[in-house]
C-alpha cells in the first residue's frame, strides 16, 4: 500500500509484465521503472488474476483485500436516515438546530462523499454531527473527526450537546487504519489537504480510500484558498469524484498545466486556472456553499480602505530600510548563499514587513478613535513584531503561534467577556476556529496572500451572534500593498466563479505583470 492508500505494484522491469499492467482496469499509473505502478483498490481482483502467484501481497494490503470480500451491511434509505436524525429535536444544551443546519444535514446524508463549504460562522460542525449521528444510529459506525488541535474543545462541546461519542484526531497525527466496524469521517479545515505531496494529504487520502469507510464529509469555507483548481483536486480525490480519476487530464484541462523551464529545469506547472464554469457545473452536486447574508440574513461585511501616507522624512527612512534589505540580499547572492532569481520576492516580503511597521501611527490613531466610540476591535497581521509593538502602545490581548492552544483560548474568552476591547492576532493562529463576534470592527494591517485567509480572518467576527454590520479596515501603504490586494482580488474572482452564483470569464493581470509594475515603480 502507498502512503495515500493506492496499490503499489513493484517489480524488476520486464516488457511482458509492463504490457499486462497497461491492460488492467481500472487503469493504473506508471510512476517509472524504479517506482512501479499505482492502482486504485478496485483493481485488486484483476491484478490478482493477471499477476497470480508471481507477486507477494504485503500484510496491510491483505487485510484490506479481506475486508473487500466481506462488505459491511448496506446503508438504509435516505428517508430512514432523515427519520433517525431527529433534526427537529432540541439539543441537550437547549438549542434547536437552525433551518440551514437541518437542510445541510439532509444534504450530507444523501452523499457518501461531499464538501460542505458554507461560509465561516454558519455552524458546519453541528450540521455534520447531526448527519453523522443518524449514520451511527443506522449502521453502528464510529465517528472520527479530523480537526486542528485548537478546535478539539469546540468539537467535543458540540458532540456533547448531541450526546455523541467522537474520536478526535489532529492533522499532525492521522491514524493509518479505521475501525473494522465502519467509520464516518468528518474532516474540518479540509483545505489543509491542498497538496498531494504533503504527508497529511496522503494520510487523509489513505483513510478516504479505506474499505471500512462509510462516508467522508469535508468541511471548509475556503476549498480553494489560493484560487487554484489544483488545490481542489485532493478534495475531489477524497470524495471519489469521477474528475479525480485522471490527474493529468484534470491538470491540463482545468489548471492550464504545461512544461516550464525554471532555473534550467523542466517542471510541470499546474498553477493556472481555466474552464472554471465547467468545473463548477461538474463538481456542484457534491459541494454545498451558502452565504451568511443570504441564509441567515446577517448584516453585510463592509470594507474600508485607509490610505497611509508618509512624510518626507518617513519616506526617506522607508527607502533606506528597503535599500539595506536589497544590498544585504545581493551581498548574499555574491557569496553564493541564495539565488539571484528570488530577489523580487525577498524585496516584496521586506517591503510588506517594513510597511506594517510604518503603518503603526495610523493604525494606533484608528484604534483609539474606535475606542472613543466604545467599539471592540480585532486586528490581524502576518508579522508578530508589529503586533507586539501595538500591544505595548494600546494594551489588549495578543494571540500568536508562540502560545499554547489553552493560552489562546483564555485570551479570546477575556476579549469576548469584555475585559479588553482589543485583540491582536496573527493570521495563522487567530484566523482559525475562534468566535470573535463581539467585535464589529476588524483591522487587517496588511493582507495575507490568499483570499481564503482574508475571509477566515474577517469571518472570525462576521458570524452568528454579532450585533450590527462588520466593518473591515484595510490599511494600504505603497505598491506592495496594492500588489497583494490585487492578487487577492484576482484569486477571489476565480473562487467566486467556482462557488458563487456568478458566471463570467476571468481577465486579469498575471503575477509577473503586477510584480514587475511594483518593482519598476519602486
Amino acid at each position: 500500500m502507498s502512503a495515500s492508500g493506492l496499490l503499489l505494484v513493484s517489480f524488476p522491469f520486464d516488457a511482458v509484465t509492463h504490457a499486462q499492467l497497461r491492460r488492467i482496469r481500472p487503469r493504473g499509473v506508471c510512476c517509472g521503472s524504479k517506482k512501479g505502478w499505482e492502482f486504485p483498490l478496485s483493481a485488486a481482483n484483476n491484478l490478482k488474476q493477471v499477476l497470480g502467484e508471481r507477486f507477494v501481497i504485503e500484510e496491510s494490503l491483505a487485510q484490506w483485500l479481506s475486508w473487500l470480500e466481506k462488505p459491511l451491511p448496506p446503508i438504509p434509505t435516505h428517508a430512514d436516515l432523515i427519520r433517525l436524525a431527529e433534526l427537529d429535536n432540541r439539543l441537550d444544551d437547549g438549542r434547536t438546530p437552525l433551518a440551514h443546519q437541518r437542510s445541510g444535514a439532509r444534504w450530507l446524508l444523501a452523499r457518501r462523499g461531499a464538501l460542505l463549504a458554507d461560509e465561516m460562522g454558519m455552524g458546519k460542525t453541528l450540521t455534520s454531527l447531526l448527519a453523522a449521528r443518524a449514520m451511527s444510529r443506522a449502521v453502528g459506525v464510529r465517528v472520527m473527526v479530523i480537526a486542528p488541535l485548537g478546535l478539539h474543545a469546540h468539537w467535543q462541546r458540540e458532540a456533547s450537546s448531541l450526546n455523541m461519542h467522537i474520536s478526535l484526531k489532529s492533522w499532525g497525527s492521522l491514524p493509518p487504519e479505521l475501525p473494522s466496524a465502519g467509520t464516518v469521517l468528518l474532516v474540518d479545515e479540509a483545505h489543509f489537504a491542498q497538496s498531494l505531496n504533503a504527508k497529511r494529504t496522503q494520510s487523509l487520502l489513505r483513510l478516504a480510500r479505506h474499505p471500512r469507510l462509510r462516508a467522508i464529509w469535508l468541511l471548509t469555507g475556503t476549498p480553494m484558498k489560493n484560487g487554484r483548481p489544483i488545490e481542489l483536486y485532493p478534495l475531489l480525490v477524497a470524495m471519489d469524484h469521477p474528475l479525480a480519476s485522471d490527474r493529468h487530464a484534470f491538470e491540463e484541462y482545468f489548471c492550464q498545466a504545461h512544461w516550464k523551464n525554471r532555473a534550467g529545469l523542466q517542471v510541470w506547472d499546474c498553477r493556472g486556472a481555466s474552464q472554471l464554469n465547467e468545473l463548477r457545473r461538474l463538481v456542484g452536486p457534491l459541494i454545498l456553499n451558502r452565504s451568511k447574508e443570504r441564509i441567515l440574513g446577517l448584516p453585510p461585511k463592509i470594507r474600508e480602505e485607509h490610505l497611509v501616507t508618509l512624510s518626507a522624512s518617513e519616506a526617506r527612512g522607508f527607502d533606506h530600510r528597503i535599500r539595506i534589505v536589497v544590498d544585504e540580499y545581493r551581498d548574499r547572492v555574491q557569496k553564493g548563499l541564495v539565488s539571484a532569481d528570488a530577489e523580487s520576492l525577498a524585496v516584496l516580503t521586506a517591503m510588506r514587513q517594513i510597511s506594517a511597521e510604518f503603518k503603526l501611527p495610523a493604525v494606533t490613531k484608528l484604534v483609539k478613535d474606535l475606542f472613543r466610540e466604545d467599539q471592540a476591535v480585532v486586528l490581524f497581521s502576518s508579522f508578530v513584531q508589529p503586533l507586539k509593538l501595538l500591544k505595548s502602545y494600546l494594551g489588549g490581548e495578543l494571540i500568536t503561534g508562540l502560545q499554547s492552544p489553552e493560552e489562546r483560548q483564555v485570551s479570546v474568552e477575556r476579549f469576548q467577556a469584555g475585559s479588553s476591547n482589543l485583540l491582536l492576532a496573527s493570521y495563522l493562529t487567530g484566523g482559525i476556529g475562534f468566535n470573535l463576534h463581539r467585535a464589529r470592527h476588524v483591522i487587517l494591517l496588511e493582507r495575507p496572500w490568499t483570499p481564503g485567509d482574508v475571509a477566515q480572518a474577517e469571518d472570525r467576527c462576521h458570524r452568528l451572534g454579532m450585533d450590527g454590520f462588520l466593518t473591515s479596515h484595510w490599511l494600504q501603504l505603497g505598491l506592495a500593498d496594492q500588489l497583494v490586494d490585487s492578487l487577492v482580488s484576482n484569486k477571489a474572482e476565480r473562487i467566486q466563479v467556482l462557488l458563487g452564483s456568478r458566471v463570467s470569464n476571468i481577465k486579469k493581470k498575471s503575477w509577473t505583470q503586477i510584480l514587475k509594475m511594483c518593482l519598476d515603480h519602486e
